[in-house]
């Protein structure tokens, strides 16, 4: 017998408990702006009413680390502006994820100069790579599909 025979039609629904963490934290990221180049004029397109990402459960961008959960990297970093970036990822809360949003925030771009990181991930770990110069909004939304199914994935020993 199963638990609706046992229990009858009460509305009961029986889920693992890290299965709910996981969909909680997909569908309630909250992105925090650190847009530095062109690549952030797309980010903020994908906000708008004609892309919608509030249909992933990010109603607003956060200015404010300490209020949001995800980092889009939208643009070059210059080794000026790397300590800040680092200081901003160390004050998100965790369980927290980086997106690099463009050619620039992964790999440097066509700035190949002693100026420019070649790549966040020398600052921040990065979980999800978004290519473009600059990306559409389509493919920032995509990425974040992408982190959304990685998330899905995390297992309870994993968060340790």
């Amino acid at each position: 017998m199963g638990v609706e025979q046992k229990l009858g039609n009460m509305g009961v629904v029986t889920v693992k408990m890290e299965e709910l963490i996981n969909w909680s934290r997909t569908n309630a990221m909250w992105p925090m702006l650190f847009g530095l180049a062109c690549c952030a004029i797309e980010m903020m397109s994908a906000q708008s009413a004609n892309h919608d990402m509030s249909r992933f459960g990010m109603e607003l961008m956060r200015a404010s680390p300490r209020q949001s959960d995800l980092m889009i990297v939208a643009g070059r970093v210059t080794r000026k502006m790397a300590p800040v970036l680092r200081r901003l990822y160390d004050q998100m809360p965790d369980p927290k994820w980086v997106i690099a949003m463009g050619d620039c925030a992964s790999c440097g771009g066509v700035f190949n100069n002693y100026a420019v990181m070649q790549g966040v991930d020398e600052v921040v770990p990065v979980d999800v790579y978004v290519a473009g110069c600059p990306p559409r909004p389509e493919a920032l939304m995509h990425g974040i599909v992408t982190l959304h199914e990685k998330v899905r994935g995390e297992k309870l020993k994993d968060w340790a």
